[in-house]
């Protein structure tokens, strides 16, 4: 939220401020992916919901993620817990 601005003023705006408690490895991934991004941590962590939100539908839809490292051709099916 913008300094100066309410909590009145951020619900109008469509916004919804939450309280979240990360373990350590999950605090450590968000520093990092900010680091490597740029992006505050806000928009780091709206990122990562949107993009935690396509994976989920994408698997109960019954497809399948596969990811290619650099140097490599072979494409590795990604599991995730």
């Amino acid at each position: 939220m913008a300094s100066g601005q309410s909590d009145t003023d951020a619900k109008s705006a469509g916004l919804e401020r939450i309280t979240v408690n990360l373990a350590p490895k999950a605090a450590s991934a968000l520093n990092r992916a900010v680091k490597l991004t740029g992006d505050t941590k806000t928009d780091t962590v709206n990122r990562s919901l949107r993009i935690y939100a396509y994976l989920e539908q994408l698997m109960q839809e019954g497809g399948t993620l596969y990811v290619k490292t650099e140097g490599s051709d072979e494409l590795e099916r990604l599991h995730f817990v």
